[in-house]
């Protein structure tokens, strides 16, 4: 099978629907008061993203086994389109909370899709240091997103931001039209008992299991600060501004964890070894994010959460599936909708638990316990 897909698009792809989610996160304060709304309700717009996000990711999953990898991405663009569009056109919060619903459960499919395609087209011993560029993609496009979203409410508020969302879905169509290349040689007949069977399966693989977690933990560490640090910035008298160039911050925590990474795979660390550094580095300085308190002292040690995302991440989905090879897309989408149910359910309890600190050491401390109670037992 050639390697015709672009990894720039396949990387493109991935980073997405992390884009599409924080280019939103600056201009949620512009959604509490333009729909007169309490905080925790704009934050809801985060976490029910991710809920729908979930059932976006198995249900693209399961039809690129079925109908191929190439027309489950274009019919998933298509939906996230009319997601984004109608969130542009919508007058109450109830209907912006819908079309956001839509919106993430066609985005959804450029993160599993992606991941399909490139374990369709590279071998366990070279997916690692694949994923390693996808993980920098993962961790890069929370920032340009970040950056991107204050610019544009700065100009032209919280429209600006549906608006451009819009258009990306019709270039990504478009590109994905032109560049994607089906990567399923036999298109598979998925009933529900197969899928029922697989989920089963997957549940009681203590693998499966602790990479599930693993992701839950450090995503929704990554996804409290988009949630809860904008009103942080807001009563330290800080702009939307303000907060979206915060992330050049992080970015110095993303490089610094993606060349690390890549540094170590390539003189044959182990993705165990990384994925326990990642642990450590997370836990640790979610203790000095709750030292800082509301503070905005809390961004330096937040900049090593992100460096940990930047370490752990690719080496947890690069390994996660090896032994569903087989069944790549179905494995891929259940895989998914389990992290991302568990993504959704963490970020709406930050929604109320509003403290940041709390926030990071109850969620980097689920990843530890998960690292260490399921180790050795793979």
């Amino acid at each position: 099978m050639k390697k015709t897909n672009p990894l720039w698009l396949l990387t493109l792809l991935v980073m997405l629907p992390q884009f599409v989610e924080t280019i939103y996160s600056p201009v949620l304060p512009m959604i509490q008061e333009h729909f007169s709304i309490r905080e925790e309700s704009a934050a809801l717009t985060i976490s029910l993203y991710f809920i729908s996000f979930a059932l976006g990711v198995a249900f693209w999953g399961i039809q690129s086994d079925r109908i191929g990898r190439k027309k489950a991405l274009e019919y998933g663009l298509i939906t996230y389109g009319i997601g984004a569009l109608a969130a542009l056109l919508a007058t109450d919060f109830t209907l912006m909370l819908a079309a956001r619903v839509v919106s993430a459960f066609g985005i959804s499919v450029g993160s599993i899709i992606a991941q399909t395609i490139l374990r369709d087209l590279y071998d366990k011993n070279s997916i690692s240091k694949v994923f390693s560029w996808i993980g920098i993609g993962l961790s890069v496009s929370p920032v340009i997103g970040m950056v991107s979203g204050s610019v544009l409410a700065s100009f032209s508020g919280y429209q600006g931001v549906f608006i451009t969302l819009a258009l990306l879905a019709v270039l990504f169509w478009i590109l994905s039209k032109n560049k994607i290349s089906e990567t399923i040689q036999v298109k598979k007949q998925i009933n529900s008992g197969t899928l029922i069977h697989l989920l089963k399966r997957m549940l009681r693989d203590p693998e499966i299991i602790r990479s599930c977690l693993l992701i839950m933990s450090f995503n929704v560490l990554l996804f409290s600060y988009y949630s809860l640090a904008p009103f942080i910035f807001k009563e330290n008298q800080l702009s939307s501004y303000d907060f979206g160039y915060s992330s050049f911050i992080l970015a110095i925590g993303t490089f610094i964890g993606a060349q690390l990474n890549r540094y170590l795979l390539l003189r044959s660390i182990s993705s165990e070894t990384l994925v326990k550094t990642g642990v450590w580095i997370s836990f640790t300085a979610s203790v000095f994010v709750w030292v800082f308190g509301r503070g905005m002292f809390f961004l330096i040690p937040f900049c090593f959460i992100v460096m940990a995302f930047s370490i752990a991440i690719p080496n947890i989905l690069s390994t996660a599936l090896i032994r569903y090879k087989n069944e790549a897309g179905s494995a891929g989408a259940l895989l998914g909708l389990i992290y991302y149910i568990l993504i959704g359910l963490g970020l709406i309890s930050i929604g109320y638990i509003q403290n940041l600190g709390i926030s990071c050491l109850l969620f980097s401390g689920i990843g530890l316990v998960s690292f260490y109670l399921l180790r050795g037992k793979k």
